[in-house]
C-alpha cells in the first residue's frame, strides 16, 4: 500500500513563498501578518488560526494555487 504524505502548513508557507519568489517579509505584508509569524508557521514553532489559514488559502487562490493542489503534493 502507498502512503502519501500530506503536506504540513510549515511546509505549504515555504513553498509557496518560494514558488513566488517572495521573502518571509514580502509574504507577511502580503498576508497581513508580521515577519516572525511567517517566520514561526515555516519553522514550525506556532500554527495559524482559522483566519489566517483563511487568509492563506485566499492568497493562494489568488496566485493560481490551492490548497488541494498543494495537498497533493
Amino acid at each position: 500500500m502507498f502512503w502519501r504524505r500530506i503536506m504540513e502548513f510549515k511546509d505549504k508557507v515555504k513553498y509557496v513563498r518560494k514558488k513566488l519568489y517572495l521573502s518571509q517579509e514580502m509574504m507577511a505584508k502580503e498576508l497581513g501578518v508580521a515577519f516572525a509569524t511567517v517566520n514561526r508557521w515555516e519553522s514550525g514553532r506556532c500554527h495559524p488560526n482559522y483566519r489566517a489559514q483563511k487568509s492563506f488559502a485566499e492568497f493562494c487562490k489568488a496566485n493560481g494555487m490551492s490548497m488541494e493542489e498543494l495537498d497533493k503534493m
